[in-house]
């Protein structure tokens, strides 16, 4: 027998009829269900942040569906951590206290915006989301969402085009602006999100872009758990665990981290009080968690996926996959970071591999490949370039681009196809396949520069011969030892 959230023993204690909205945040999805949602659900707990209210906002058709899992169940979801040892952490989470479908409720967004109260606007609309060109930095002015905000920047329809129209209102009103706080996974987030705003509002108001530009804070942040999709048997173990129904809920590993530049103009929750890392500079953070967490992940997606795996433990699991993806990171990678405070950089490497390994999770290595095309150039060709530029080794870097290259061909090493193998890169993988040598570097979008430097192009092009030759397993192990 099941019962409904709110009647759970797993359900706040916290009146969540006193909440007001401190905080509309943009791309509801499992990461920031198990991460900035959970950290206020804590402060909650403890009789604190009451103002401090998550109203989330979704602008996708896609997001319809989560629309009617939330409202349907008082927006109220579990939250269940999944340990290595196969204990489940269960808790429901109530400190998204409102959710707005914006195509259907235009006005009901702008009005939550630009509430006083409202001192907080965040964001998880993913890496791509935020309309700049990779090869650039450049925000694209020619998309057809910041076209359409721009001609019609009362009426918007992109996070930033109705991040733009309430800051022109809550400017013309008198209130103050609120802080916008980006938590997606990408280099120097805070920037990127003040040159996509700052740009949208370019394009209608010159004025109003240098008012944004000189009056709003876009803190940096670094954010870190495995979260992976929620899945029908996710959902089956929360009504038979938990018994509840939840129609959509979140499965996460124990790990968290959060390190957020301490930048809030406008005030924010006492984060620091449930186990946030407020500091001035974030950028050593950034890059310790980019250039090896993430970059382990496309290690584990490249290597695994050629040999038939499906899952990131099982990569991680896998003696030759690990001790290459450890001697990347230590021969390559770390030689590029700058000392962490209060970080043990060996032994944040041995966490990973905990992590990783931890099958409760299963998330999968298609997940993690998905992110190749645009996280590669963020997560390993950075430090690809400086090692070059150094004079350090590329061996390991430029190996990891091949095996990644080799996926996209859409077979493994069996004959049997790689699931969505050739996503957004099918034209570069079949003219590879084909045998145009170096087609996969011509992708100026992954690549810029980087594809016609002929250390690096040579390094690529020797790896990939090798590995197609060799196969994954005498590949890893050929680079391994002559590396």
């Amino acid at each position: 027998m099941t019962t409904s959230l709110a009647d759970s023993p797993l359900a706040p204690a916290y009146d969540r009829s006193a909440i007001t909205t401190g905080i509309v945040h943009f791309g509801v999805g499992g990461f920031h269900r198990a991460h900035h949602a959970m950290y206020l659900d804590r402060l909650m707990r403890e009789g604190k942040a009451l103002e401090w209210g998550i109203c989330g906002v979704g602008l996708l058709p896609a997001d319809a569906a989560i629309r009617d899992a939330l409202t349907s169940q008082d927006t109220l979801y579990s939250l269940t951590l999944k340990h290595p040892d196969g204990h489940l952490e269960p808790a429901i989470i109530g400190s998204i206290h409102r959710y707005l479908y914006a195509p259907e409720a235009r006005a009901e967004v702008l009005d939550a915006l630009t509430a006083p109260t409202t001192r907080i606007v965040s964001l998880t609309v993913t890496e791509g989301g935020y309309n700049i060109d990779d090869a650039t930095g450049a925000f694209r002015t020619d998309a057809e969402g910041a076209v359409r905000d721009a001609a019609n920047p009362g009426e918007p329809t992109t996070a930033f085009g109705y991040i733009v129209e309430a800051l022109r209102r809550r400017r013309e009103e008198g209130t103050a602006p609120f802080t916008v706080m980006s938590c997606d996974n990408l280099p120097g987030n805070g920037k990127v999100a003040r040159a996509a705003v700052v740009s949208q509002a370019r394009m209608s108001d010159a004025e109003l872009a240098d008012w944004i530009d000189t009056s709003v804070s876009f803190p940096n942040c670094m954010v870190d758990r495995i979260t992976p999709r929620t899945t029908d048997e996710d959902i089956a173990m929360v009504r038979s665990e938990l018994g509840v129904d939840d129609a959509w809920p979140v499965v996460a590993e124990p790990f968290t981290q959060w390190v957020l530049e301490d930048d809030f103009p406008a005030g924010r929750p006492p984060y620091e009080e449930v186990g946030v890392q407020m500091v001035t500079d974030v950028v050593p953070y950034e890059l310790m968690k980019l250039r090896l967490l993430n970059a382990s992940h496309q290690a584990l997606a490249h290597w695994g996926r050629p040999l038939g795996m499906t899952y990131g433990h099982e990569a991680a699991a896998d003696p030759r996959i690990a001790a290459w993806t450890r001697a990347y990171l230590e021969r390559e990678a770390l030689p590029t970071l700058r000392p962490v405070p209060g970080i043990d950089l060996p032994a944040y490497v041995d966490s990973l591999f905990e992590r990783f390994t931890n099958a409760a999770i299963a998330d999968t290595l298609a997940r993690l490949a998905f992110f190749g095309p645009s996280g590669m150039p963020k997560f390993v060709l950075p430090t690809i370039r400086e090692n070059l530029e150094a004079g350090r080794s590329i061996r390991l870097g430029a190996a990891l681009c091949a095996a990644w290259a080799w996926c996209t061909e859409g077979v493994d090493e069996a004959g049997e196809p790689i699931p969505d193998a050739q996503d957004r890169l099918e034209d570069y993988g079949r003219r590879q396949r084909d045998g145009e040598e170096g087609a996969f570097l011509t992708n100026e979008e992954v690549f810029s520069d980087l594809g016609a430097n002929e250390r690096f192009r040579s390094a690529f092009l020797t790896e990939l011969a090798a590995l197609k030759e060799q196969g994954a397993r005498a590949r890893m192990e050929a680079t391994l030892n002559e590396g």
